[in-house]
């Protein structure tokens, strides 16, 4: 059986999980700012209170984003850093598709509208439906103003709003069953993505990890402008 280790660093929550002997185990903090110092030593105790080690880790997978910039960074630094020296493949998944799969197990939603505070008056947006169990992308993720968000176009049924960028809720034109805006990603739903990506052969090298920003003009060097 495989053995996969997800982390996550993109929001203020930093989160580590594993599957390992087909037994899943995870750490969750939410410690703003201190996502670098934290989550190496977190690996750490988690592999060993599983009783094993990096070499047995089979692939690895992360919050590629969208997040906050710093936080996204720090994952795909270590991220890289330990698939290189393990030289195992990675597995790249959305930080909002990680928020709709929590809502899922934490609160039973099958239709997810997932937002994440962008800051400079925007958010990040995705919407979701489950199937066999994966939460899946409807449309596009974008970042955008609340007032522009909105639910596919063949939307019915009960929506659930997940993530900080329902702080926005009031200018975000959504008819909701239920809302929770201090929900993070957790790397517990994020393994579970991951397995879904890695059964579908999905996983890729290292040095094709990349962050996904949504903002262009950030993600994009100066000298490519």
């Amino acid at each position: 059986m495989s053995t996969l280790l997800a982390l996550d660093t993109a929001t203020e929550a930093c989160s580590v999980a594993l599957l390992h002997d087909g037994k899943v185990t995870s750490h969750y903090e939410v410690i703003p700012r201190l996502h670098a110092q934290k989550l190496l030593p977190m690996i750490q105790t988690l592999l060993s209170d599983a009783g094993t080690t990096l070499q047995a880790v089979d692939a690895i997978a992360f919050g590629r984003g969208p997040g906050a910039f710093t936080g996204v960074r720090i994952a795909i630094g270590v991220v890289q850093g330990l698939a290189f020296a393990l030289e195992r493949p990675v597995l790249p998944v959305s930080n909002l598709a990680v928020l709709a799969q929590r809502a899922m197990r934490e609160q039973g939603a099958r239709q997810v509208a997932a937002a994440i505070d962008a800051r400079m008056d925007e958010v990040y947006w995705g919407c979701y439906r489950e199937t066999d169990g994966e939460m899946r992308l409807v449309g596009a993720e974008a970042v955008l103003p609340p007032e522009a968000a909105a639910l596919p176009g063949d939307a019915s049924g009960d929506w659930f709003g997940a993530g900080t960028g329902w702080g926005y809720g009031e200018r975000i034109a959504v008819s909701l069953t239920g809302q929770d805006a201090t929900l993070l990603p957790h790397a517990e739903d994020l393994l579970a993505l991951a397995r879904f990506a890695w059964e579908r052969g999905e996983a890729i090298p290292a040095d094709d990890a990349q962050p996904v920003y949504l903002r262009d003009k950030v993600a994009t060097p100066k000298s490519e402008r």
